[in-house]
């Protein structure tokens, strides 16, 4: 399924109604984007427990997040 849809000014956007019923997304539901280093994004529909899980674990991976850290697992 391919869908197109225009970005404004604000960066806001129309989710094509094909893609909402494919996420069963309604008014109100909460969306996550994920985007990979090649450019692509992912994006699901989230569930509040899914959101404070997110959270919980991003303050988590601060600690590996230095060039050290960078430069020792670049080749994984």
């Amino acid at each position: 399924m391919s869908n197109v849809a225009k970005v404004t000014a604000k960066g806001q956007t129309t989710i094509p109604q094909e893609v909402r019923a494919a996420l069963h997304v309604v008014p109100g539901d909460l969306l996550v984007w994920e985007t990979e280093p090649d450019g692509s994004a992912r994006v699901r529909r989230v569930q509040p427990l899914d959101l404070d899980y997110l959270r919980a674990v991003q303050g988590t991976l601060s600690e590996w997040d230095s060039a050290a850290d960078e430069e020792a697992y670049r080749g994984l």
